[in-house]
């Protein structure tokens, strides 16, 4: 512990670099699935068509998606055979940015879709008075539940950053290139080197216990002033 906390003091280039793409890939897979995510929840919870409740079932399904399975199939998706082969991203960044958003997308789409469903229960009459179709007021309910959605949102990124199949296999945890927290922890440890391995994980501690305490700072906020 002495040694992880003299890592942590130092500041180590490579271990900042370490720390830097992790929350650079983490937070751009974030974005991406919540692109994706939350749209698809909020258009499910106020969509009524047949087959509605089997797709609803197959998205809740796909939250526990086994990571390596996401990451495998990512995988031969861009590898040199694969249909995105031709654009060199396997072993890149950009590779375990798609493989974190294909896992965590699901999981926004779901929870999204949860609490936006309720809230379309309370508003729909108000919304329908006003003229607004049932895919005219996901604007709206994504707008009304803007502070839900923050603990939604911190759900993928707590799936995201501590992810260490998927990214493994597309990202390669090459030194200097694609090793993130999570697969220079599992790497470190095999290797005995438990001093790193502890800095790194206080270090994904800290990150996630920041996130969450920014977002209930946030939420409280919001309450007090009416927002």
């Amino acid at each position: 512990m002495a040694q992880a906390a003299g890592l942590l003091l130092q500041g180590d280039p490579g271990f900042r670099r370490i720390v830097g793409l992790s929350l650079r890939v983490s937070l751009t897979a974030v974005a991406v699935a919540a692109m994706i995510g939350l749209p698809v929840g909020a258009a499910l919870a106020v969509a009524r068509f047949p087959g509605r409740g089997a797709v609803i079932a197959a998205m809740n399904a796909l939250m526990g998606l086994p990571p390596v399975l996401c990451g495998l199939l990512v995988y031969l998706l861009l590898s040199r055979s694969g249909p995105l082969g031709q654009f060199g991203l396997l072993f890149t960044p950009t590779a375990m940015v798609v493989a974190q958003a294909a896992l965590i997308a699901p999981i926004l789409a779901a929870l999204s879709c949860q609490l936006l469903q309720s809230l379309w229960e309370e508003y729909a009459e108000q919304l329908r008075s006003l003229g607004i179709s049932r895919l005219g007021a996901v604007p709206t309910l994504l707008w009304e539940g803007r502070f839900g959605l923050i603990t939604v949102l911190l759900a993928g990124f707590g799936r995201a950053a501590a992810e260490v199949g998927a990214v493994m296999i597309v990202g390669g945890n090459i030194e200097g290139f694609t090793r993130v927290m999570t697969t220079a922890i599992a790497l470190e440890t095999s290797k005995g080197d438990l001093p790193l391995a502890i800095a790194l994980g206080l270090v994904l501690m800290l990150v996630v216990l920041g996130v969450n305490l920014f977002a209930w700072a946030l939420r409280g906020w919001a309450q007090r002033s009416g927002h």
